[in-house]
């Protein structure tokens, strides 16, 4: 376990986290450096699978320290946190663009999809009862590619 070796990818990756994570006004550490590389190299996973893949890459740290730093990096913008149904909460790097994902029934695998009109279509609601709608947020349910060979395919 430990660091893995420096590659030009690899450096440039960590440039950019860093930029990433100053502008944000945090702190450059090498736990929330390798929680950025596993949301960004596998969007929409758990928190456990991101302290899997961070063990794997800097050693011990405790589930908690990962739950943390995933908790700063949502609250500042950097990773948006998802929560479908039913599901344990995911995270991603996209963020700041009203889009929208697809969840299987099935497997749980989950996939961006952008919204279908425009840039905030979904931000007009019917009536908002006075609330100032900033964010929208859409699921889609269905069985993904690799499990609708159970299921055919039905549209509403």
């Amino acid at each position: 376990m430990g660091s893995q070796p420096a590659t030009p990818q690899h450096d440039s990756f960590a440039a950019d986290a860093a930029t990433v994570l100053r502008t944000h006004g945090l702190n450059v550490t090498a736990q929330r450096m390798a929680v950025l590389r596993t949301i960004t190299e596998h969007p929409h996973v758990t928190a456990d699978t991101v302290a899997e893949s961070v063990r794997s890459e800097i050693g011990t740290i405790s589930r908690q320290a990962v739950y943390d730093a995933l908790a700063v990096l949502a609250d500042r913008g950097v990773l948006r946190r998802l929560q479908p149904a039913g599901s344990a909460a995911r995270y991603e790097r996209r963020v700041g663009d009203n889009h929208h994902h697809i969840v299987c029934r099935d497997c749980g695998a989950m996939v961006d999809v952008d919204c279908a009109v425009g840039f905030t279509p979904c931000l007009t609601a019917g009536d908002a009862h006075g609330y100032a709608i900033d964010e929208a947020e859409v699921v889609y349910w269905g069985h993904c590619p690799a499990c609708r060979t159970d299921h055919p395919q039905t549209s509403h």
